[in-house]
């Protein structure tokens, strides 16, 4: 911390215990003019020490001076669309034959089990109910009471499919 403070004055010691070996004079002003010329270059240097340590205290920061960037350049690649593919429709005189499977029901009856396409279901949700054979348009006695409907018999023969969707 006070190297050069430490050293001047060891330099300072040494100076001294060489006058000490010198043949003593009559005049100790000599010796005196000496350790005070000393004693103000120990205190010049003190004060030139103090001052730096000052512009130690004040000093600034390095700034950080940011280098040109070069951007990273990736080889393009080609990613195809994302295709997901779906059935087409049914043409019409196709969907016209395919009922849908939600209003295929089995009740029991007075004669045994009996499918059959529901006549209400049938309305909401198929849209040629019109154009069903009135041949295959039953109304059904179940515990549960009279029930209308298609039978899935007589329209599989006339050319109606179940569609399983």
């Amino acid at each position: 911390m006070y190297r050069r403070f430490i050293a001047t004055v060891a330099a300072a010691s040494i100076a001294i215990t060489a006058f000490g070996a010198m043949p003593a004079r009559a005049d100790n002003d000599d010796a005196a003019r000496a350790l005070a010329a000393l004693l103000g270059i120990a205190i010049v240097g003190k004060i030139i020490h103090d001052n730096k340590k000052d512009k130690k205290a004040h000093h600034y920061e390095k700034k950080h001076v940011k280098k040109n960037h070069v951007p990273h350049y990736n080889q393009p690649s080609y990613k195809p669309p994302r295709y997901q593919p779906k059935p087409r429709p049914l043409p019409r005189r196709v969907d016209r034959k395919l009922l849908p499977g939600k209003c295929f029901h089995s009740y029991r009856t007075g004669r045994g089990k009996v499918r059959m396409f529901g006549r209400r279901c049938l309305k909401n949700n198929y849209d040629f109910v019109n154009r069903l054979p009135r041949q295959c348009l039953y109304v059904f006695d179940t515990p549960r009471g009279n029930r209308r409907g298609y039978e899935a018999r007589c329209l599989r023969d006339r050319g109606y499919r179940l569609a399983r969707r």
